[in-house]
C-alpha cells in the first residue's frame, strides 16, 4: 500500500502543476501564457508568487516520492532504479530554484545572480527529465519506448524554440510564443509521468526469479 501510495504521488504531482498553471496566470493581471514564461509567475515582486511558491513546494516534495516509490517498485531492474534517482533529485532540487526579475528589471540592467542561478537550475532540471525520461523508458516494451521517445523529440523541438526567444526576455522585447512552447514541453512530460505511474501501478512488485529474468535482459 505505502509503494501505491508513493507512485500516485506521481500523478498527483502531475495534474497539480498542470493545475497550477492553468488557475494561477488568472490571479496575474496583464500576465499572458502565450507569450511570458511559467517562471515569470513566481518572478521576484510577481503577484502570484506567494501562492506559486507554495504549490510548487508540494509538487516537489510530490515528485521527491514518486521517485521514492519507482526505487521501491524497481527491485534489482537498473533502468527504473535510475529513473527513481533521477525524479528523486528533479523533486529534491526543485526547493533549491530561485526567482528570476521581472521583465522590466532586467532590461534595466537589475537582473542578479538569482537569475544566472535560475537559468542554471532550468537547464539541470531539463536535462534530468531527459534522463528520466530515457531510463524509464528502458524498463518497459517496445510501445512505451516509443511513445517515451516522441515525448523526447517534443522535448527538443520546443526545448529549441523556446530557447531561441529566451534571450529577448533579458531586453523586455516580444517572445510571441515563448510561453506555449514551454507548456507544450511541460505538459508532454506531465502526461510522461501519469503514463509511467500507471503502468507501474498496473505490474505488481515482481517476485525475485523475474528481477533475475529482467537483469539478465539488461545485460
Amino acid at each position: 500500500m505505502r509503494r501505491r501510495f508513493l507512485l500516485y504521488c506521481g500523478v498527483t504531482a502531475s495534474l497539480l502543476y498542470i493545475a497550477i498553471n492553468i488557475f494561477t496566470p488568472f490571479l496575474y493581471e496583464g500576465y499572458n501564457w502565450i507569450t511570458q514564461t511559467v517562471s515569470e509567475l513566481s518572478a521576484v515582486d510577481a503577484p502570484t508568487r506567494p501562492l506559486w511558491v507554495v504549490l510548487a513546494t508540494v509538487y516537489t516534495l510530490l515528485i521527491a516520492a514518486f521517485g521514492w516509490g519507482i526505487l521501491k517498485s524497481a527491485g534489482l531492474r537498473r533502468s527504473l532504479n535510475m529513473a527513481g534517482i533521477l525524479l528523486i533529485i528533479n523533486g529534491l532540487i526543485g526547493l533549491m530554484w530561485s526567482p528570476m526579475h521581472q521583465r522590466e528589471v532586467l532590461a534595466a540592467g537589475g537582473g542578479t545572480f538569482t537569475d544566472t542561478w535560475h537559468i542554471i537550475m532550468s537547464v539541470i532540471t531539463v536535462l534530468l527529465m531527459f534522463l528520466a525520461i530515457g531510463f524509464g523508458a528502458a524498463a518497459f516494451g517496445k510501445g512505451f519506448r516509443i511513445y517515451s521517445m516522441a515525448t523526447l523529440l517534443v522535448f527538443i523541438v520546443f526545448g529549441v524554440l523556446t530557447f531561441s526567444e529566451a534571450p529577448n526576455i533579458n531586453k523586455n522585447l516580444a517572445t510571441p510564443f515563448i510561453g506555449l512552447w514551454e507548456r507544450i514541453n511541460i505538459a508532454a512530460f506531465m502526461v510522461w509521468l501519469i503514463v509511467f505511474a500507471i503502468i507501474l501501478l498496473r505490474k505488481k512488485k515482481p517476485s525475485l526469479s523475474l528481477l533475475k529474468k529482467d537483469i539478465i535482459k539488461e545485460e
